[in-house]
Order: structure tokens, then C-alpha cells, then sequence
């Protein structure tokens, strides 16, 4: 999927992150979602064009046009309209093209906007009724690695909610450049491609479904586990996504009640790249 890093910028934490949750809302799953994003991490002022505190967002789409669509209606709906906020390419060197998000939104100012430069960076100044929204001209984009993902299996759902929780804030705390684009990082609906019964996109992977382990014969459920949770990793690169899964397993496997860790096979259909869970080093 083609990828966007956004990096927001406020006059303190709080609104850094008001501003980024709100961007990158309704973005779960390209299935029914306009987008696919999530927050990266937050910054320190040091290392903003501004010198003031930053979140790193993500946003991926299937298309380049879908994705500009995307960065437009969110810049200029959920990081413009926000209280002290600014918003500047994420992606630096690492982008393969550099859409006009700045030079789209730049319209709101209704003529009265102005060019200018902020740390060797083309930015746009636009008036607000607080003062003025400042945002890059040219937003990079790249080909990012989206749908990589692991399964716990676990004996009840206390001690898989907990082990998601776990490999939350593992992958949050130590991987850059990647992203859990579902609510609050973990997935209860883990999908399959298609349907057998109906024209749907998407059906719910009963093969991992804990309620239908005496119902379908081909079951992946061990007699023991009663409850599965699934953690989805979007990344720049497949170095990060590859990572965030280590990290994020390794600390799902020290929670009590874990009985086994696997991952959802999409046989090739929803891309290029497969990860084997041994392949990791575990």
C-alpha cells in the first residue's frame, strides 16, 4: 500500500495528540475504512522544524490518487482545524513522490495565504481565526507494508487481552516506523478473504473463531484456548514490520494462559510479502 508519514507539530503534547487521533480516525482497515493509518510516536521539540512538541501519524491507501485524497481531506478537516497545530512531511529522503497537500490546502486561505520556508522546508501560512496554520507544500509518499499480523491464542479472554496489551506497548515503546492501525492496537474480528456464503470482501476467519471450535471441521483452535486476538502492523519497510512482530510476540509469550502464538495466511491474495512466524528468530 502507498504510505504517508505525517509529522504534527503543537504547542504542547496534548494537542499534538488530539490532532492525530482525530486524523487518523476510521482508518482500521482498507476493507470499509477510506484509509489504513495509526500513530507512530511522539517526538521531542529538538527534532520538529518548529522546535515545538510532534507526533508522527501514518496513512496508507491502495492508489496514490486515493492517498492524496486522504492526506487532503485529513490535513485540512482534523490538523488544520485543530487548536496551535502544523503539519510537515514525515517521509524526508526515504519518499518516492511528493504530492501537494500544502499547495492544495493552501486554497482555505482564500488569497491571503503566503509562501514561506521554515527550517530549509517550503511551507504555507494560511490565516486562521487564532492566527495562522502553517503546513508543507509537498507531502512525501512510498510503497509501505501493510496486513503484517500475529494470533494469540489463549486459555480465556483475560489473559489474551492482556498479552495483546502487552505486545501494545512493547512494539509502541521500542519499534519505529510502523503503526497498529486498529482500536487501541488489537483486533477481536481477525477476517478472512471473501465469503463462502455471501459477496462480501471480507468474512470472519472462522477457522480461528474459539465458539465454532466443535462446529467446523478444519478448526485451528486447540482444545484449550478460548479466545483469540489478533495485532495488525502497517510499516515503512518490511525491516520495521518484521521487528514490531518479534517484540510484540515475544512479549505476548510472558503473559500466563498464553497457549500458542500463530498468524493469518492470506495464500499471496492480499500481497507480496509473507513473514513466517520461525523466520523471526523467536
Amino acid at each position: 500500500m502507498w504510505v504517508s508519514r505525517i509529522l504534527i507539530t503543537a504547542e504542547n503534547e496534548k494537542w499534538a495528540l488530539t490532532s492525530a487521533r482525530a486524523a487518523t480516525g476510521f482508518a482500521v482497515s482498507i476493507i470499509m475504512s477510506p484509509a489504513e493509518g495509526g500513530i507512530e510516536r511522539t517526538v521531542p521539540p529538538s527534532e520538529t522544524p518548529d522546535g515545538r512538541p510532534g507526533v508522527y501519524i501514518h496513512l496508507y491507501h491502495n492508489t496514490g490518487f486515493g492517498l492524496k485524497d486522504q492526506l487532503i481531506r485529513r490535513v485540512g478537516q482534523c490538523i488544520l482545524t485543530c487548536p496551535t497545530t502544523a503539519a510537515f512531511d514525515g517521509l524526508g529522503e526515504r519518499a518516492v513522490k511528493r504530492l501537494k497537500i500544502g499547495g492544495s490546502l493552501r486554497y482555505f486561505g482564500d488569497g491571503f495565504q503566503k509562501k514561506d520556508t521554515i527550517g530549509g522546508r517550503t511551507v504555507w501560512r494560511i490565516p486562521v481565526m487564532e492566527g495562522e496554520f502553517i503546513v508543507e507544500h509537498r507531502f512525501g509518499v512510498k510503497l509501505g507494508v501493510a496486513g503484517g499480523n500475529f494470533l494469540i491464542l489463549s486459555e480465556n479472554a483475560k489473559a489474551g487481552l492482556e498479552a495483546a496489551e502487552k505486545a501494545v506497548e512493547a512494539i509502541s515503546g521500542q519499534v519505529e516506523d510502523v503503526v497498529l492501525p486498529f482500536p487501541g492496537g488489537i483486533c477481536r474480528s481477525g477476517s478472512k478473504v471473501g465469503s463462502m456464503k455471501y459477496k462480501l470482501p471480507a468474512s470472519t476467519n472462522h477457522l480461528y473463531c474459539p465458539i465454532l471450535k466443535n462446529v467446523v471441521a478444519e478448526t485451528k483452535i486447540p482444545a484449550n484456548v478460548n479466545n483469540v486476538y489478533e495485532i495488525v502492523i502497517n510499516g515503512l519497510n518490511l525491516k520495521a514490520v518484521r521487528k514490531a512482530m518479534k517484540v510484540g510476540i515475544e512479549a505476548a509469550m510472558q503473559v500466563p494462559g498464553v497457549v500458542k502464538i500463530s498468524a493469518a495466511n492470506f495464500g499471496g491474495k492480499l500481497g507480496p510479502y509473507k513473514i513466517a512466524l520461525k523466520s523471526l528468530g523467536l
